[in-house]
């Protein structure tokens, strides 16, 4: 686990948890003010393949609050190592999400690949801009065709970390089914085609 993600979330009940659990709390590396974890290669390519991710934040109830956000493999952008945006298109008219960053801009996601059973869970502190505010990065972001974004979603990257895989099922897409069948379906065809 990196210890910048371990340093911000382990905190004394977390301790408290593990001991009574597992009887032992896990050591984390020591500083007192961590720092902020850049992503590596790995977690851009990971992020830049993602066509979803899941976006937790906080009210001023107190409550959390989780809301699924899709778009084109790539939608959620990476900036640079310490930065994440993506665009907001109209949906359900809600806008807890959008009300929540405005009072607490702390924010969790977690990004799946169901089928190679991978997840990758983010810590940041997001901001939201008006699309005529941010032109500059709805440029550099994927928008789908005709489609008007209603606001830019930034988040500056505090920490992260790799889960394991063991209760992770595996889903495919369509598109992943299709690929995996592909060769199936040409032999059929190859074979149908000895019969004529």
């Amino acid at each position: 686990m990196p210890i910048a993600f371990r340093q911000h979330l382990q905190t004394p009940a977390v301790e408290r948890a593990q001991l009574e659990t597992l009887g032992r709390i896990a050591a984390v590396p020591g500083r007192t003010d961590p720092e902020r974890e850049p992503l590596g290669a790995e977690e851009v390519r990971f992020v830049g393949a993602r066509d979803s991710f899941y976006l937790s934040s906080v009210g001023e109830s107190g409550w959390p609050y989780v809301q699924h956000r899709g778009g084109p493999p790539g939608f959620l952008t990476v900036l640079d190592p310490h930065r994440l945006a993506y665009v907001e298109l109209p949906g359900n008219r809600q806008l807890i999400s959008t009300g929540n960053i405005m009072t607490n801009a702390r924010v969790a996601l977690i990004l799946m690949d169901y089928p190679a059973r991978e997840r990758l869970k983010i810590i940041g502190v997001a901001q939201t801009f008006l699309p005529a505010d941010r032109e500059d990065l709805i440029a550099r972001l994927r928008v789908p065709s005709g489609r008007n974004p209603v606001r830019v979603v930034v988040i500056e990257v505090v920490a992260f970390d790799w889960n394991c895989a063991q209760y992770i099922t595996p889903r495919y897409t369509r598109a992943e089914v299709d690929e995996l069948l592909s060769p199936l379906r040409r032999r059929v065809a190859e074979l149908e085609a000895r019969l004529i």
